[in-house]
């Protein structure tokens, strides 16, 4: 099932399906990812969950998610969590998200991650699509350490981000070198994950983590 809400989230994402858009049937989704009817259902169930579709009786599954990231929180406490409390509770948690992502990840998540990142890897000077796939591409590790409590708590982390400093901070100091670098960055977290090295990967998360605060301090 996975497999299947990590691709429905890539292509929501990616614009593929927009904002409004009346996704295919599940038949044809059956038959488009080679899995049952039941386990696109499931997966439906999973991103309605997250706020991404809206299932309306006997009209189909149709795109809620905001592709400018201008949505408002879905919780209160997302919309009233500071910066540094978001930073400490990302330093509690990104390491081991990471690390329990690389022991449970199967082979079809892996590969859904790297088509994020080859989107990500396309963006050059767009501050904001670039934040868009980071996010989702942050949702796809969290969602391999196949952990649903985990994974609640981190789509409400990434909604305290979209409130917080990092939204107006990245349109003042993402510039097409930092896009570049970040690229960079994410290209080796992808291939520390991909070799399943947990040394390596957490690593990364920690190092993003530093950025992040050096940034937020240019803020104060």
């Amino acid at each position: 099932m996975q497999y299947v809400i990590d691709t429905l989230t890539t292509r929501i994402v990616s614009g593929e399906y927009g904002v409004d858009e009346r996704l295919p049937s599940e038949r044809a989704l059956a038959q488009d990812l080679g899995v049952a009817r039941n386990t696109v259902r499931e997966a439906l169930d999973q991103l309605e969950e997250r706020g991404m579709i809206r299932r309306r009786a006997g009209s189909g599954s149709f795109v809620t998610w905001d592709p400018s990231g201008t949505q408002a929180a879905v919780s209160t406490v997302a919309a009233e969590t500071g910066p540094l409390q978001l930073q400490v509770v990302r330093g509690i948690f990104e390491p081991e998200m990471v690390r329990l992502a690389i022991i449970n990840m199967p082979p079809r998540a892996i590969e859904a991650l790297g088509e994020t990142l080859s989107q990500m890897e396309a963006v050059q000077a767009d501050a904001g699509a670039f934040v868009r796939l980071e996010e989702e591409f942050h949702r796809q590790i969290a969602a391999g350490t196949g952990n649903p409590l985990l994974i609640a708590c981190y789509n409400l982390v990434i909604d305290a981000r979209r409130q917080s400093f990092r939204g107006a901070m990245y349109r003042r100091h993402l510039t097409p070198n930092r896009i570049a670098s970040y690229q960079r960055g994410y290209n080796a977290l992808f291939n520390a994950i991909a070799a399943r090295d947990i040394e390596a990967a957490s690593e990364f998360m920690k190092l993003t983590l530093i950025e992040d605060q050096k940034l937020l301090m240019q803020e104060d």
